[in-house]
């Protein structure tokens, strides 16, 4: 753009060397500011690599595709690009002004520059102003790790109490499944009760899956959102005792591997007892089904697990003279059964084992019957010889950090999960009384969100720190980096903004959003600082009314590169916002702040940028004025 309209400033017949010189120039006045600029994009994508676990996982193929296309960029800025223009730019080239998209744009453009530059003070106390405003949606978005992805299925894993019985819980399985199926979004239901044989399913009885595979979303009834049918299905397969969550199989297998935890929120109680540690999260369930928000909350039970515990009379064994390595065997064999051989059938296995048929096993009474051989021939019954009782125990014992642990599981609907646990913890913690050497942690979707925000907390200053040094490389002043530097808090008024106004919630999402904004608001407004300092050397202004003067020409001047940046920017991610489909919730939010921080950071480069480096400028100005009355 810069070699354009010094090709446009020579004469018609101006010589190959003339115009290649012309070309070389406008390279070296821009080039190293391009340079700089793309550098800094490439920079600004740095925060995202230092994230982990699932944030790294979807953002860094975006950070590093970002991260080594502006690198390349950049080297192409100051090796390849002044060379294709050699040889690309040919013929008369006319001014930029004989161009009527831009000689409208600098007619609208001139009388708003000559006033801010007019009302300098005026246009400075508008921009605090404007940067103050941010306060409202920063105060009033709400907080989560990542938007809800849509991904055609939903996952439907309501728990019971412990020691439910195995038949009880076949008819609720059924049942469920019949009810979801009348839902005409339905397609095909598939549940799943208990574990599967493998190691990789801790899964209690109690807790049931349900796969929901869904029909496509333009079968739906007119209106109806991912949310409103779980609403929908929620109501209807709620019973008395079934403490129901909701997600998607995905991200639910997902959080489930990263922190154990099935519910945007979860609640880890660690301790040392686990009757204690019951009656904590007990209480917890009690006082969490009250909060705003709250669609279900389930404690898992750490007592409550049915055993039938055969307890042997040692003083009795001793008496009758039977070994206990006897008894056990017997009652391993008998009620667990033995393997006595494999059958193979082609690439099939299948062990042979034997024990009591179920009728001589299938009651504490039966169990009772089962003979122990004696040294002498007789066989007493195992009643005489054990204890025989049901009793209550763990049914699952779970353990972090080796302490032992039971969990809260929190399923939430219409609020945002860092207000939700902001309030939750509240109430906790004054209804809830914690004894001494216990301990509570919220997890989930929540421990993620924190992680998140703690890796980015640290490295997002660092980067903004070497984005200052890199101006500072580039512009060798300090006023000037700060200058541009300022284009960052302007940018996040407009993509904060942005996010309150469509409703969003600030996630790791929005944050990338806002990441590849900041490189966005640096360059542009680096451009338009060079474009600055460039009319002013050529004009070289001997007062305050010359300095304006060249500022507007100079401002004047990047009115199209500045409209063409952000008509690009516009172009390129608006049809984020006409698609709908899979992922298109999680791009959206990386885009609008993007989209609303370059409309004000358009307003900062055209007349705030302007109007603080006429002021800046006119200090010198001043001195040297000062100076001359004095020497006079």
């Amino acid at each position: 753009e810069n070699a354009g309209r010094k090709l446009a400033a020579l004469d018609k017949e101006a010589e190959r060397k003339e115009r290649d010189a012309a070309i070389l120039e406008a390279a070296k006045e821009v080039g190293p500011g391009l340079f700089f600029s793309l550098l800094i994009i490439t920079v600004s994508f740095l925060p995202v690599l230092a994230l982990t676990g699932e944030s790294y996982r979807l953002f860094s193929p975006l950070a590093f595709t970002k991260t080594y296309v502006m690198a390349f960029a950049s080297l192409l800025a100051i090796t390849v690009i002044p060379i294709l223009m050699i040889w690309l730019m040919r013929g008369h080239i006319r001014p930029a002004e004989a161009n009527p998209v831009n000689a409208v744009m600098i007619a609208l453009y001139r009388p708003v520059l000559r006033a801010a530059l007019k009302y300098r003070k005026s246009v400075i106390l508008l921009a605090l102003m404007l940067m103050l405003s941010m306060i409202w949606p920063a105060m009033r978005t709400g907080q989560e790790f990542m938007p809800a992805l849509y991904e055609g299925e939903l996952l439907y894993m309501p728990s019971t109490l412990p020691g439910v019985s195995v038949t009880k819980t076949k008819e609720i399985l059924a049942q469920t499944n019949r009810l979801i199926k009348t839902v005409p979004e339905v397609e095909q239901v598939f549940g799943k009760a208990g574990r599967a044989a493998t190691a990789t399913d801790p899964a209690p009885l109690s807790m049931i899956e349900t796969w929901i595979r869904l029909k496509p979303r333009s079968a739906w009834r007119d209106g109806l959102t991912p949310e409103d049918l779980i609403a929908e299905l929620d109501a209807l397969v709620k019973f008395p005792g079934l403490v129901n969550s909701w997600g998607y199989p995905i991200k639910i297998r997902t959080d489930m591997l990263t922190t154990g935890i099935r519910t945007p929120v979860g609640i880890k109680i660690s301790g040392g007892d686990l009757r204690e540690i019951n009656r904590v999260a007990l209480d917890i369930e009690a006082v969490l089904g009250d909060v705003d928000g709250t669609r279900s909350v389930f404690a898992e039970r750490s007592l409550g697990g049915k055993y039938l515990e055969i307890t042997p009379d040692r003083t009795e064994l001793a008496r009758r003279n039977i070994d206990l390595s006897v008894f056990q065997h017997v009652v391993q064999t008998a009620l667990g059964g033995m393997k006595l051989a494999e059958s193979v059938q082609g690439r099939e296995r299948y062990n042979i084992m034997l024990r009591y048929d179920r009728p001589f096993r299938e009651h504490p009474e039966d169990i009772a019957d089962v003979l122990i051989p004696a040294p002498g021939g007789a066989h007493i019954p195992l009643g005489e010889l054990a204890d025989i009782a049901f009793v209550e125990g763990p049914p699952m014992i779970r353990s972090e950090n080796a302490r032992l642990n039971g969990w809260v599981f929190v399923d939430i609907t219409g609020r945002d999960i860092g207000g939700y646990v902001a309030e939750a913890r509240r109430i906790v913690a004054e209804h809830v009384t914690l004894p001494a050497g216990y301990s509570i942690a919220w997890s989930g979707q929540f421990e993620q969100m924190e992680q998140a925000r703690q890796q980015l907390s640290l490295t997002v200053p660092a980067v903004g720190v070497i984005i200052f040094l890199l101006l500072m490389l580039h512009f060798g002043r300090i006023d000037r980096s700060l200058l541009v530097m300022l284009s960052l808090p302007v940018a996040l008024v407009g993509g904060l903004w942005a996010v309150y106004l469509a409703g969003y919630n600030l996630s790791v999402a929005v944050a990338v959003g806002f990441i590849a904004l900041g490189g966005l608001a640096v360059e542009t407004a680096a451009i338009m600082v060079v474009y600055l300092d460039l009319a002013v050397r050529e004009n070289r202004p001997q007062n305050a009314a010359e300095l304006r003067r060249a500022v507007m020409e100079g401002a004047l001047l990047r009115i199209r590169p500045v409209m063409m940046t952000v008509v690009t920017e516009f172009a390129a991610l608006s049809p984020i916002f006409l698609f709908d489909g899979l992922g298109a919730d999680v791009m959206r939010r990386i885009a609008l702040p993007m989209i609303g921080g370059m409309a004000t950071t358009t307003l900062l480069t055209l007349l705030v940028i302007p109007v603080l480096y006429c002021i800046l400028e006119s200090r010198k100005y001043a001195k040297n004025n000062s100076a001359a009355q004095n020497r006079s």
